[in-house]
């Protein structure tokens, strides 16, 4: 008789999840119905004043902010990644392009922040570089802005687009572009009608690998940003560590986790409602 391992396989990656993601969702979904303590933390009392709080005008606009830079980090990212993963996927140099693209991963995110910082500064290399070729007479603010939170976000994330596209395309029968342009397809009309909807599978993956860590980002805005890039991520830093207000930090980080798993829900059943039509 056969025995089933199957249990005793799975029980370490059970346990591993539940201990690291499901027992800190739920400390953080009991939380946000409790009441503020005097001097931080929590009172054990149900209330719903926490979730009140968040029809705030500040924090609507604050979510609009971060729903705009994340949509707009995620856009420019595609949009890059795009043409990098296939110019990699047809070059007979995969292996060195690929290295460079993972090669940022060696250097601790917060030092590429601060690169980033020492590019565009008012003395960055950026505005000095600028200025000795006369395109500008003085020093131009590209920092603490939402532009600035987007550049360093596209960068931040654009190898995390590249290599499921570069998978992807890498699969792709290329033959099918030479028959789309033998049948009468111009070269744009064969990759958009015929190579885009092949890799959908990479460009959501994408998406998503790009989306949920930019919509829940936090130290980017904070080093680069002004007060119009402000995100939730920064919002529940302040309440938990400033206010102390554990009640409104955890419901915010409720809304945000439940926003983000319905809206890759919802994209993850259309894309399947889709491949199925």
């Amino acid at each position: 008789m056969r025995r089933n391992y199957g249990p005793a396989y799975t029980f370490p990656v059970a346990v591993w999840i539940t201990v690291f993601f499901v027992v800190p969702i739920a400390v953080i979904f009991l939380y946000s119905f409790l009441q503020k303590g005097l001097y931080g933390g929590v009172v054990g009392h149900f209330s719903l004043a926490a979730y009140s709080a968040l029809a705030n005008s500040t924090l609507l606009i604050v979510a609009a902010t971060t729903v705009f830079q994340a949509m707009a980090a995620t856009a420019l990212t595609l949009i890059l990644a795009i043409p990098a993963a296939y110019y990699i996927a047809r070059s007979k140099y995969k292996t060195l392009f690929l290295l460079l693209v993972i090669i940022p991963f060696w250097t601790n995110f917060l030092i590429r922040i601060y690169a980033w910082i020492a590019i565009l500064g008012n003395n960055g290399f950026l505005n000095e570089f600028l200025i000795a070729t006369h395109i500008i007479n003085s020093p131009t603010q590209f920092l603490y802005n939402q532009y600035a939170v987007i550049v360093v976000m596209v960068y931040t994330y654009l190898p995390f687009a590249i290599l499921p596209l570069y998978s992807t395309i890498e699969k792709f029968d290329f033959s099918l572009l030479e028959a789309a342009q033998d049948l009468g397809a111009t070269k744009s009309q064969a990759m958009v009608k015929v190579l885009l909807p092949a890799i959908k599978s990479g460009i959501i993956t994408a998406i998503l690998f790009t989306f949920i860590p930019a919509f829940g980002q936090y130290a980017v805005p904070q080093l680069v940003g002004g007060r119009d890039s402000f995100m939730l991520g920064n919002v529940i830093a302040r309440e938990l560590t400033v206010t102390r207000n554990w009640p409104l930090s955890s419901s915010i980080s409720v809304v945000l986790t439940l926003v983000t798993m319905i809206g890759v829900l919802v994209f993850v059943k259309l894309n399947g409602k889709r491949e199925t039509a």
